[in-house]
């Protein structure tokens, strides 16, 4: 008891499922929600070990949650940062029936206790099962829709929960926008060792993060990766808000898909509902390094660019569809694909390299298609330098930019 506070009867109030865990991951303590939701009693909770309570499924050879879990409460105890994981299936063995085990779905977020002398003593772990979302909206759609809507809702609850603090962030933009970009794109470390350079240039007077983005995922089935730029009408917080739910939305899709067409029909159907996402474009290319194919779809954003080895360059232009929420009943969406030798590069990139004011579009399409031609030898690293001096007017754009290069 604190200043006539009993916090104890405070977190078996708590309308969340919250369990405490040692740095040796035993239970300390769980509330009344997620002992109900575990289906297990305090006596069989508390004391015990995180993994002897919920072990993988021995049934199951594929199953993961015991190690992306443990990876995130790891992360915690290295970083003493909150780490909010993805949707995960996690079988669980039925209290009443031992030997059965039960589908569930959680949405896991981990966060760190700090002892007086900064080390991290205790973990709050806390969970949010959408089990019942899922059958409830699953229907008839078969398992990857159903994991890839849950997939959609966690992101979209994370995304919620930045837009909340942001609201309160006025006084301190600047610094708020600097951890956007950070929390908003992939990390450098993500991108560097593929032979992949990227830029991200807002517009002149804008802050530093904007409406474009950027997205590389690795796919699902072979030596296969996925890569997407976007670009959401406007500047500033509001638009990196809007593109944050959009990429994270377009992220989870594309890892089920069954390929860019679908994963922008998905990434279509999400766009309807957010609020600033009117007359946002996105293109998504997927890379097949051991078939050496590109396979592409665009829903109204300017064609990537193949550059072959031999300096011809392609502009991929023939699966181009009108932007992401531009039909009140999306009809599914066409996609192409061309194939590619070693030594050629992909570039895909936002409106604001190929657009000056009082200028054809075409024109700026072919200044870009000469800078690749001339530089193609170039490492990707140089040749974005090169790209992005070449083709941005002098003085800073008027338009925000994104540009990814990958050399296939």
């Amino acid at each position: 008891m604190e200043d006539g506070i009993d916090y104890a009867a405070v977190f078996q109030a708590l309308p969340g499922a919250v369990s405490i865990l040692t740095p040796e991951l035993v239970f300390a303590d769980a509330n009344r929600v997620y002992l109900r939701g575990a289906g297990r009693s305090r006596e069989q909770v508390v004391g015990h070990h995180l993994f002897d309570v919920f072990p993988d499924n021995p049934n199951d050879p594929t199953a993961t949650g015991r190690r992306n879990l443990a990876a995130s409460l790891h992360r915690v105890l290295t970083t003493g940062r909150r780490d909010a994981m993805a949707l995960q299936r996690y079988d669980v063995e039925s209290a009443e029936r031992p030997g059965e085990w039960e589908e569930r779905y959680w949405s896991p977020v981990n966060a760190p206790v700090f002892g007086p002398d900064g080390e991290v003593v205790l973990l709050v772990h806390r969970v949010e099962e959408v089990t019942e979302l899922i059958r409830a909206r699953g229907g008839h759609s078969g398992s990857r829709a159903r994991v890839l809507e849950a997939e959609l809702y966690s992101r979209a609850r994370e995304l919620q929960e930045l837009n909340e603090r942001l609201r309160d962030a006025h006084a301190r933009e600047r610094e708020v926008a600097l951890a956007l970009q950070e929390a908003m794109l992939p990390a450098g470390r993500q991108i560097r060792h593929r032979g992949t350079a990227v830029r991200y240039r807002p517009a002149v007077g804008a802050l530093n993060v904007c409406g474009d983005w950027y997205d590389l995922v690795d796919l699902v089935g072979g030596h296969r990766l996925g890569v997407s730029v976007g670009d959401v009408v406007g500047h500033g917080l509001e638009a990196a808000g809007v593109m944050g739910q959009l990429r994270s939305a377009l992220s989870a899709a594309s890892r089920v898909a069954a390929g860019p067409a679908q994963a922008l029909d998905v990434l279509g159907r999400y766009a309807g509902v957010v609020n600033g996402a009117e007359s946002a474009t996105a293109v998504t290319t997927f890379v097949d390094f051991d078939t050496r194919t590109l396979t592409y779809s665009s829903a109204g954003h300017p064609p990537p660019v193949l550059v072959h080895a031999d300096g011809r360059v392609e502009f991929l232009d023939q699966a181009t569809d009108v932007p992401l929420d531009a039909r009140p009943d999306p009809v599914p969406r066409v996609q192409a694909a061309t194939a590619y030798t070693d030594g050629a590069t992909l570039v895909l990139y936002t409106d604001g390299l190929i657009e000056r004011r009082r200028e054809d579009i075409d024109t700026g399409l072919a200044r870009l298609a000469d800078s690749l031609r001339r530089h193609r030898a170039d490492d990707p690293e140089r040749l974005a330098d090169a790209i992005l001096l070449e083709c941005l007017p002098q003085g800073g754009a008027t338009d925000d930019t994104a540009l990814v290069i990958v050399r296939l």
